[in-house]
């Protein structure tokens, strides 16, 4: 599989360094990026972090309204210890940091384990993940379901909290909810390769498709044919409806994202048709996103998310933000 690159082993931090170079609102630091200048004062920070290959996530949500800083790993590697540390304290305006990424064992591990050394240097720190892939475990267990595309509506609302001047506590609540108030299912139709590796990452047959395949490839619920496009939106949508969400509401924001390959010709087929099957459930859409927002290198494929939306996260949803990659 071709790749415009160097070599493998420069692959992470020569992106690193053309994203900040295109984008002056950005500041590389090693493997961490921040905004442009000191973290505001009296703010509760927000820092993120996971592997490299899912641009725009994770480093790409980095701006105002949104992260303040963000730790970032080798491809669909998680980032080092010290570098969660770094990025903690690059977010810390002396009003606490909240540390919101997804669901996976080495994130949790080297996040926990950076949150107890800088709460010895009086940094307050608490913990937000992402769980919203519903094909990763059932409703029961959904604690150990995976974070995929649905956390950028955390990161959008729990930025647009934070920006209002709430406290540490309330910014918690409110990405905390908002996790628990989304849903996300994919489907890939191709793999991807990590640069500098033999072959990709899974093996998918030319005419074949994965309902619910994780974005490093971990397994989903089935493996088939390829069937036309309203087919699959059909099954997909019934799934995220079928899931139990706490407090449901008749307003949602829907993301259809691409995982990499798949072109907005596409998206957009598979969004007119979410779109009437919300509208026949009585469901209005608000804020739909359409695009690459989370991506797997290049893999073929989208998910969809859905986040049920109340008035409050309704308006912190529409506050304004900017990022390289995001912009309200």
């Amino acid at each position: 599989m071709k790749k415009l690159m160097n070599s493998p082993d420069a692959f992470v931090d020569e992106m690193l360094t053309g994203l900040v170079a295109a984008h002056p609102s950005l500041v590389q630091e090693g493997r961490v990026i921040r905004r442009a200048g000191l973290a505001k004062k009296g703010k509760v920070g927000i820092v993120s972090g996971g592997g490299s290959g899912h641009l725009p996530l994770f480093t790409g949500y980095v701006g105002d309204g949104l992260l303040d800083t963000c730790a970032i790993g080798d491809v669909f590697a998680g980032p080092s210890v010290d570098s969660c540390i770094q990025a903690i304290r690059a977010a810390d305006g002396r009003s606490g940091v909240l540390r919101l990424y997804g669901n996976y064992g080495g994130d949790r591990m080297n996040f926990d384990l950076a949150g107890e050394m800088v709460e010895m240097d009086g940094i307050e720190t608490t913990t937000v993940l992402g769980t919203d892939d519903i094909a990763s475990a059932a409703p029961e267990d959904s604690a150990k379901r995976r974070g995929v595309a649905g956390i950028i509506y955390a990161y959008k609302i729990a930025g647009a909290k934070a920006d209002s001047g709430a406290s540490l506590a309330d910014v918690t609540a409110t990405a905390q909810a908002a996790v628990d108030a989304c849903r996300t299912i994919g489907v890939a139709l191709s793999p991807c390769q990590i640069p500098g590796a033999a072959k990709p990452t899974f093996e998918l047959g030319a005419d074949e498709i994965e309902m619910g395949m994780g974005i490093h490839g971990e397994p989903g619920i089935w493996r088939d044919k390829l069937r036309p496009a309203d087919e699959i939106a059909d099954e997909m949508v019934r799934r995220l409806l079928a899931d139990p969400v706490a407090h449901k509401s008749d307003r949602v924001s829907v993301l259809v994202n691409s995982l990499g390959a798949t072109p907005l010709e596409e998206l957009f087929i598979v969004y007119r048709h979410v779109a009437a099957l919300l509208k026949r459930e009585g469901l209005t859409i608000v804020r739909p996103l359409v695009g690459h927002y989370v991506t797997s290198m290049e893999m073929a494929g989208l998910s969809i998310s859905m986040i049920h939306l109340d008035a409050e996260r309704e308006e912190l949803l529409a506050a304004p933000c900017a990022c390289p990659f995001w912009r309200v």
